[in-house]
């Protein structure tokens, strides 16, 4: 990592790859640097512009006219290169497109939609709850930050019990393809084949039941709001933005809450901060660390000019710990305002998995809070290494009934 180098057109270069496993096992030096050598960076390993301040990340999320995401959200631009695989019509798209299947997806993850669901995934919670004090000890990520989401959300879209061990490697997948051609992504799409079969076989309307989100999906086509050939790939939108966030999301959760028992203790006494705690684990963990636009036009963006069909990597996690829009951001607490952070991203393209991600966050955390008196780390927490999500891989607790 070289100090900032020459500049042209005022932006300052740096020798930094965010993609590289040493900056993955710590970022948060790099993100410091990113943040104090300007608004715009220059990335020379892979000749793009970066942002890492909230103000700078936040202007690039909610311009999708001028930073568009229909030439990919990863690194590689759809305009010069074929998709590995057909693009997101709502992740990979602009609008008007965008703004049309966008809503549909709206509409069957509405607010009123998850209300229905609350009791189910707080039961489910509850259920977890049970299993894990029979254990005391157990691995918080598989028994469950992935347990839990696994054991509701595929139901609630309406999946065939068979196959679901495919899930968290397609969403995995995913997340991974989005950065460069290096052996994370070259590993993730090698192995890919079953996950993709079994990811697209699953998306269609005869293999869902009917009730679910997935069959609401689908519903839509007989109003003529979206196609038959659209149908499928936005339940296959759902597959990845509503496990993957909120596998992470959780497992930040129960990390933070272990490694500041402080945060517990006013959790246990006060459960309506369920919602928030959860909220502020994914501002600072942020599960989902970074993602790209394009330009598509010549752009000022404070101070720096950007031409078109330029890459642009914002650092949602860089921002998310910015001091200047964050007081203490490298302290974890769970009465912080955390509204605004980007950990979802923002403007148009927020997380459609969001409502989901917080309403199995709030439930499970609740679930713990009422039962579980403290949580000890009892062994080495493992990374989970990926080119866009930052997760653990394992995370050996014991617990203590309250």
């Amino acid at each position: 990592m070289s100090a900032p180098g020459s500049t042209v057109s005022g932006v300052p270069h740096l020798d930094v790859d965010p993609f590289d496993m040493n900056f993955f096992a710590d970022p948060y030096p790099t993100h410091e640097l990113l943040r104090e050598t300007g608004p715009v960076v220059y990335l020379d390993k892979w000749k793009l512009y970066g942002v890492a301040r909230y103000a700078e990340v936040h202007a690039v999320l909610n311009d999708p006219a001028t930073f568009c995401s229909s030439r990919g959200v990863g690194l590689s631009d759809f305009k010069k290169e074929t998709p590995w695989r057909p693009p997101s019509l709502i992740l990979e798209a602009d609008p008007p497109e965008h703004t049309r299947t966008r809503a549909v997806l709206s509409k069957v993850l509405s607010p009123t939609v998850m209300k229905g669901l609350r009791e189910r995934f707080a039961a489910a919670a509850e259920e977890r709850v049970d299993t894990l004090l029979e254990k005391r000890s157990f691995d918080a990520i598989s028994d469950l930050a992935e347990a839990y989401p696994l054991s509701i959300f595929p139901d609630a879209l309406g999946l065939k019990p068979e196959g679901r061990e495919n899930l968290i490697p397609y969403a995995s997948l995913v997340f991974n393809a989005f950065g460069p051609p290096n052996e994370l992504r070259k590993e993730a799409i090698a192995r890919s084949a079953p996950h993709q079969a079994y990811v697209t076989e699953q998306c269609q309307r005869d293999n869902l039941t009917s009730g679910g989100i997935g069959a609401c999906i689908h519903a839509h086509v007989d109003e003529g709001a979206i196609t038959a050939t659209e149908a499928p790939l936005l339940v296959r939108s759902l597959l990845s933005a509503g496990l993957d966030t909120t596998v992470n999301g959780i497992g930040a959760a129960v990390y933070c809450l272990a490694r500041f028992p402080d945060q517990w203790q006013r959790l246990r006494d006060d459960l309506t901060l369920a919602r928030n705690a959860f909220e502020e684990a994914v501002r600072f963990e942020s599960p989902v660390q970074t993602f790209f636009r394009t330009t598509t036009r010549e752009v000022e963006l404070s101070g720096a000019t950007i031409g078109e069909g330029e890459k642009v990597l914002m650092f949602l996690a860089a921002a998310n710990r910015d001091p200047r829009r964050w007081d203490k951001p490298d302290s974890y607490d769970i009465t912080r305002r955390t509204s605004g952070h980007v950990g979802y991203g923002s403007g148009i393209h927020m997380c459609v998995g969001q409502l989901v991600a917080r309403l199995e966050g709030e439930t499970m955390l609740s679930a713990l809070a009422r039962r579980v008196a403290s949580i000890e780390i009892t062994g080495e927490p493992k990374r989970r290494f990926n080119n866009t999500l930052r997760g653990l891989d394992s995370l050996p607790v014991t617990i203590t009934p309250a």
